[in-house]
């Protein structure tokens, strides 16, 4: 799931079941979280390729910014899904935003997002389902909510903080500077990348 937003409001979104690879089973674990069904991905899904199209298809805009709440995840989960649908060019000349990494500068942990939504009081407005697309309209009403806070958002363009103890999860992004980054605030973290 996926939403667009121009100027803080909603302007597209993506949201689809996608069907398991044949002899894939789906986990528990992934049900009890986003009670997501089997058999609602057998009756509702779409092919992995119809996904993969129309959502490239939001990322075609000039000057897109994909932000994402732990980016690094998200961007991985994304690049491999698109990539096996022949898609992942779509990602080349995008920027990124990880919104966690913005967040952790402005609060101290825990930094769920479920705690960042209750930290802007956004409860009423988003919520934080597990769900793809309600996750998505999460990040972007906190990522207005931060922006207004604080105008400094495009600092932390292709800037992606990281746990010093347990390091970059995934395979790195070329255009992505990553920086060690604690779970208590300090000086911002584009304060130290300039420094280099």
């Amino acid at each position: 799931g996926a939403v667009s937003v121009t100027n803080g409001v909603e302007d597209g979104s993506f949201n689809a079941l996608v069907r398991l690879s044949g002899g894939r089973t789906l986990p528990p674990f992934i049900t009890s979280l986003t009670g997501i069904t089997a058999e609602q991905l057998e009756r509702d899904g779409v092919e992995k390729a119809d996904a993969a199209e129309e959502f490239s298809r939001l990322l075609t805009r000039e000057n897109t910014l994909l932000v994402a709440y732990n980016a690094q995840f998200d961007l991985n989960f994304i690049y491999y899904f698109l990539q096996e649908q022949g898609r992942a060019a779509c990602l080349k000349h995008l920027k990124f935003l990880d919104a966690l990494t913005v967040y952790k500068d402005r609060r101290d942990y825990p930094h769920k997002l479920k705690d960042a939504i209750a930290a802007y009081g956004l409860e009423d407005a988003v919520q934080n389902s597990h769900r793809a697309v309600d996750d998505a309209r999460a990040a972007a009403a906190l990522l207005w909510a931060m922006a207004e806070e604080r105008d400094d958002l495009l600092e932390y363009e292709n800037l992606f903080g990281y746990h010093p103890k347990y390091g970059v999860s995934g395979k790195r992004i070329s255009s992505v500077t990553y920086l060690p980054q604690s779970f208590r605030r300090g000086e911002p973290l584009y304060e130290r990348a300039r420094r280099g």
